[in-house]
């Protein structure tokens, strides 16, 4: 094996690995009727994929949109050369990356026999995104800064994008779930998820817009801000399965 294979099979290995580590957990989450892992890794491989795809797709013929219409932009919200990256952050990427990521839940509907599948389902498709996009990255920083920026990044994404995009799609796939089984409707999760997202990635880049500012701390806080969002949503995730198994059980 040559050493470009390797490194392919690393970065792999590094992006994925830790996707499917916590799809495991999340469903483990559940005690009984638990989801096959077959299933599970179809609606994976969709967030990987073709997810992906659309996402890419749409973002770039919002941001073609958006780079046509800038100096209306500028007039409402000041000239400012960060605008136009905080705004695909904060607004564009959320909106468009949990429709893009819910595919897989949507295509597996007729298998939620319960709630809290849906929560599964959707932790599966957002995970399944995040090893693709962490692949991206982790990549790139290798490529761009060496082995050291490739661990570091490895690292936090790994702790923190992954745990949001599990989240932020375990909301909508709730959302998805419920339309299924009580017939309401998905679309305040999915604005919910798009929120959660956007929050996440607005303190990601808290240290590009105060920079100037605050020097250092900036990155600093927000690094801070943006894993406490992951690891708080992840927890509020699988509270929120044991909450409806054990009201699903409880029930006559």
């Amino acid at each position: 094996m040559d050493l470009r294979g390797f490194e392919l099979i690393v970065f792999v290995l590094a992006a994925f690995v830790p996707s499917l580590l916590y799809m495991v957990w999340i469903r483990n989450t559940e005690r009984y009727g638990r989801e096959p892992y077959g299933r599970l890794l179809q609606i994976f491989i969709l967030g990987a994929t073709l997810s992906v795809v659309i996402a890419v797709v749409l973002e770039l013929l919002l941001m073609v949109f958006l780079d046509t219409n800038i100096e209306r932009v500028y007039e409402i919200l000041g000239e400012d050369p960060t605008i136009t990256s905080v705004i695909l952050a904060v607004i564009i990427a959320p909106l468009v990356e949990e429709l893009a990521k819910a595919l897989g839940v949507f295509r597996k509907r007729k298998s939620i026999s319960d709630i809290e599948d849906g929560i599964v389902f959707g932790a599966a498709a957002g995970l399944g995104f995040a090893a693709t996009e962490n692949l991206l990255y982790e990549s790139s920083a290798y490529f761009g800064n060496g082995a050291e920026a490739f661990i570091a990044t490895t690292i936090v994404r790994s702790l923190s994008s992954a745990l949001l995009h599990a989240t932020a799609s375990s909301l909508f796939g709730l959302g998805i779930a419920r339309s299924v089984r009580q017939r309401k409707s998905w679309v305040p999760y999915y604005f919910g998820a798009a929120l959660i997202h956007g929050l996440f990635n607005l303190a990601a880049s808290f240290g590009l817009l105060y920079e100037g500012e605050l020097g250092a701390s900036a990155y600093l806080f927000g690094l801070v801000t943006a894993f406490i969002i992951a690891l708080v949503g992840v927890k509020m995730v699988r509270g929120k399965i044991r909450e409806l198994e054990r009201g699903a059980r409880a029930a006559p």
